[in-house]
């Protein structure tokens, strides 16, 4: 038994020797949270209504708010690199660290404290088109969020970052399993007592079992808290670097904000049709983009730092070609299997039909922008390890001012329904990421343009031929063949259309020479040796 514990532990805390293991890890674990996710939303759309829902997801709006100006703002651009950076002293390591993580916590408990005094007045301004019950239903429910969830999501959050920066990514890509499973099971449960406060009870335990699981991080780490504040060189240059970046993120959240704010002009349920397309759409974004992106900080940070730049380069025009090979052919199914998609994940009892076409319509439009999103976290994590957080931040501001522009014209102006919002962020973040590119290539002397424009180009194409003949495909056996009323066909339906849809893409790939088909051949290797390593651990031993 103690061999088995042992073996277990190492593979818990196996340090990822390359952007590739530690993104495939981590894909694998998104994929996980993510399906754990969307069960999640199945099951409330199941148990509350449009307009519950519509109060379940605004309220934690202000949350969200805090929660990702304290830890995106501060953990992924700066808190990673800092821990690098002093990572080879202990003693440097948790006086800075120390620090950073204190400095924090006392500006969560500000905002938790003021925010809270005041949600009266926040939410009726950020939701002038609900009524009053409505409004009042989202105070309570957001001060409780505040309140019992937040503070442990920080904490839990923190200690991701020390795994990331020790490029163990195991426990931390379980936690959000935990959470999601925490949420669903007090829905079941305590739906009965506690109605909409069920999920929100859930959201609760989520949270504190969200950081008891990664603190194994904590002491298998060379960091020891220190109950200090001291000005250190590092809580310095975490204050110059986190500063610029926590604007970008404030600025993102006024986007957001902005979001709900307009869709409670569109009447009952347009937030909840909004909210469920964009989640959906974070999917692949979640589990091919952010994933290269959070693997990838630790490697392009120490590379940057040893002045490795060709190499540097090469990753970078390497890792956004791939990012595109792997998000188009998923943002053509996205596009044309809109309906059946969104009936499978969102599909409960009280999610009707015109529920049904509303958040399908807006999902196919979000999908457009998908390998452009894909490839946004990459390049501001790229911008990061050169310990560059303002670039990102200005581009963020001027495509943030086209998104809001663009959704009041078309909200107020054109009087379009709420896909128009979805529509409006993509162009948005096509803009974003091709001048994020634009300038990281201009610093770098150029990332080889011309082969990346071609192969993008070929890849798109491949995208469309095998989109195309795969919607036909899917329209002959709907109805034919398969009975789509029911949940069960759906998924087959999807099942089938989705191997005929990925089997083109690849014959067409090999057919027009695309090199990143033989990134799959990789990537099964790799695959192949995490199994084994994997079996290892519960082989039969003496």
């Amino acid at each position: 038994m103690e061999r088995l514990f042992k073996k277990t532990q190492d593979f818990i805390f196996t340090k990822q020797k390359s952007i590739f293991s530690s993104a495939v890890l981590l894909s694998f674990m998104i994929v996980l949270t993510s399906l754990s996710g969307f069960l999640r939303y199945r099951i409330l759309s199941g148990y509350f209504n449009k307009e519950e829902l519509d109060i379940f997801f605004a309220s934690f709006r202000i949350p969200d708010i805090i929660f990702e100006i304290l830890i995106t703002g501060a953990l992924t651009s700066t808190f990673i690199p800092i821990y690098v950076k002093y990572r080879a002293n202990k003693k440097e390591l948790s006086e800075n660290i120390s620090s950073i993580i204190n400095l924090i916590f006392i500006f969560l408990t500000v905002f938790v404290v003021v925010v809270s005094l005041f949600l009266d007045k926040i939410i009726p301004a950020l939701t002038p088109g609900y009524d009053l019950i409505k409004m009042e239903k989202i105070i309570n429910l957001s001060r409780l969020l505040l309140l019992g969830q937040l503070p442990f999501f920080v904490l839990g959050n923190f200690l991701t970052g020390i795994g990331q920066a020790n490029k163990t990514f195991f426990l931390s890509a379980l936690a959000p399993v935990v959470y999601n499973i925490a949420i669903i099971v007090t829905t079941i449960f305590l739906y009965p007592t506690f109605f909409l406060f069920a999920p929100i009870w859930g959201v609760i335990i989520g949270a504190f079992l969200l950081f008891v699981i990664q603190i194994p991080l904590f002491f298998n780490s060379d960091f020891k808290y220190q109950f200090i504040l001291k000005r250190t060189k590092g809580l310095s240059e975490f204050i110059k670097m986190v500063i610029p970046r926590a604007f970008t993120v404030i600025v993102a959240q006024i986007d957001a904000t902005i979001d709900l704010t307009l869709t409670t002009f569109l009447g009952s349920g347009a937030y909840t049709f909004f909210y469920l397309a964009q989640h959906l759409q974070l999917l692949p974004v979640s589990v091919i983009g952010i994933a290269f992106g959070q693997a990838s900080l630790p490697y392009l940070t120490e590379m940057f730092q040893e002045k490795k730049l060709e190499e540097f380069k090469k990753i970078i025009s390497d890792s956004i070609l791939n990012l595109f090979y792997l998000t188009i052919p998923i943002a053509f199914f996205f596009i044309f299997a809109r309906t059946p998609l969104v009936r499978l994940f969102f599909g409960g009892q009280k999610f009707d039909w015109d529920s049904t076409v509303s958040t399908a319509v807006t999902l196919s439009y979000f999908s457009i922008s998908l390998p452009f999103h894909g490839c946004y976290y990459f390049l501001t994590r790229c911008f990061y390890s050169m310990h560059d957080s303002r670039t990102p931040f200005y581009i963020s501001i001027f495509s943030i001012f086209i998104n809001t522009s663009l959704s009041l014209l078309s909200i107020f102006v054109f009087h379009l329904p709420v896909w128009s919002l979805a529509l409006s962020f993509t162009v948005s973040i096509i803009i974003n990421s091709s001048l994020l590119f634009i300038i990281i290539s201009s610093r770098l002397n150029g990332l080889g343009l011309k082969t990346i424009f071609i192969e993008i180009g070929k890849m798109f194409f491949s995208g469309f031929l095998s989109a195309f003949f795969s919607y036909f495909s899917m329209k002959f056996l709907d109805g034919l063949i398969f009975d789509t009323s029911r949940t069960i066909n759906v998924f087959l339906l999807l099942s089938v259309i989705t191997l005929i849809h990925f089997i083109l893409y690849l014959f067409l790939s090999w057919l027009f020479n695309i090199r990143e088909i033989y990134l799959l051949t990789s990537l099964i290797l790799k695959l192949k040796e995490y199994q084994k390593k994997f079996t290892e651990i519960y082989i039969q031993y003496e």
